[in-house]
């Protein structure tokens, strides 16, 4: 029988203990828990309005009285529930931590095994609009050998995978696990990696450290800023710095908190679901490819869906963790966005990248071209931005399907 959660209605949820096996999951939030954070929606104590007449402050008091209302009143958790129990679910134990993952595998024999990191502030939910076009492209315009196996797994600390109760589960330790999940628990011999934001700090480290059956690897937030900063850049280069410099002055309060103090954010982000959706909301607004609401770029039961995922685990200080544990405080310029490299000078495993014109930092080809000894795919689309397959599942789609076409494996 899958395992099932145990919930109390005032606090997140208890996850079954997880073993070495590779046991069925199925999600299911009690109702009490579902009225208890009715009920914190109704007692919402706001602040004062905003002096400011756009989202310079932050998120406007009234779009987040909106986006509240339509959480109590609008929201439906148990369809987003049902579309997740709709995949195959699972858990199991990996250096010690419980994980959760998705795995979807292809009607066609000769799917290629992939596997796909989320971010924050997203989670599993990001892909759930792809992981069909990959497990069966034929349904979506693509063509048989373009098919994936599809893993997806919940970060440590994110989603139904466990809160670390230690520290160092940075991204280099994510991608380890990450490692024994395909090989070992999964058993596939070869296999390709995907990912953005935290995803692609993790997939990239993933390729530094090139286990075995690592074919390939593709993310679309390239990791690839120079440890020597160009001293006459080109206007592509002086571009990628602006985009940098703009990022740590004006875009970064949020990491710099989570970077340093962790714990401190924590406690709002654990005890009040308004908060929590407005921390969230604000990234949403931020880093999609919109016209100036969140709402032109994903729906509200989208982000609503990722934001009660994020409350009813209680993962919005264990999430925030990964900050620390991945940044600390060693955000200067560049160095932010450099960090996922993990002592390795330049990657040998082939990589790949795909830029979404709203990301928050699109590097020079040539960067990647250094950082990497194997540039196999880099390509520009012309949608989405920094939730690259929550925003545009089909362009991340065939994405994926064009760029690991030389890696078509005959047997998983």
């Amino acid at each position: 029988m899958p395992a099932t959660l145990d919930f109390s209605a005032h606090r997140p949820l208890v996850l079954p203990p997880a073993t070495h096996a590779v046991t069925p999951f199925e999600v299911h939030v009690p109702q009490a828990a579902i009225e208890d954070l009715h009920l914190r929606l109704r007692l919402a104590r706001w602040p004062d309005q905003e002096l400011v007449d756009d989202w310079s402050q932050g998120v406007p008091l009234d779009a987040a009285k909106s986006l509240v209302d339509y959480w109590l009143n609008g929201y439906d958790w148990r369809t987003f529930e049902a579309r997740l129990n709709g995949f195959p679910q699972f858990r199991t134990r990996i250096d010690g931590v419980g994980i959760y993952f998705i795995h979807a595998r292809s009607p066609h024999p000769n799917a290629t095994p992939i596997l796909l990191t989320h971010g924050w502030p997203g989670s599993v939910l990001e892909f759930l609009n792809v992981i069909e076009r990959l497990t069966d492209p034929v349904a979506f315009g693509g063509q048989a050998e373009d098919a994936f196996h599809v893993v997806v797994p919940a970060i440590p600390g994110y989603g139904f995978s466990d809160k670390p109760t230690e520290q160092g589960w940075n991204p280099a330790r994510i991608a380890k696990a990450w490692a024994v999940l395909m090989t070992q628990r999964l058993g596939y011999k070869n296999w390709v990696a995907q990912g953005g934001d935290w995803g692609a700090a993790i997939t990239t480290a993933l390729a530094g450290q090139a286990p075995e059956g690592l074919m390939a690897a593709h993310v679309n937030l390239p990791m690839v800023v120079p440890a020597q900063l160009p001293a006459h850049p080109t206007d592509e280069e002086r571009q990628a710095l602006e985009d940098i410099e703009r990022y740590v002055s004006d875009k970064a309060g949020y990491a710099n908190q989570m970077n340093t103090r962790p714990q401190t954010i924590g406690y709002g982000l654990n005890d009040s679901p308004v908060a929590l959706a407005t921390w969230l909301y604000e990234k949403f607004w931020e880093w999609t490819d919109n016209n100036g609401r969140p709402e032109d770029a994903l729906t509200r039961d989208q982000m609503l869906d990722d934001i009660s995922l994020y409350w009813f685990t209680g993962t919005g200080t264990s999430s925030a963790r990964l900050y620390w544990e991945g940044v600390g405080a060693t955000i200067r310029g560049a160095d932010f966005f450099s960090s996922a490299r993990g002592g390795v000078e330049r990657i040998q495993v082939p990589m790949g990248a795909s830029i979404f014109p709203a990301e928050t930092f699109k590097p020079p080809r040539a960067w990647a071209e250094a950082a990497w000894a194997n540039l196999f795919y880099w390509n520009a689309v012309d949608k989405g931005g920094h939730f690259a397959a929550f925003e545009q599942p089909q362009i991340f789609a065939q994405e994926l399907w064009k760029a690991f076409r030389p890696f078509r494996v005959t047997t998983a």
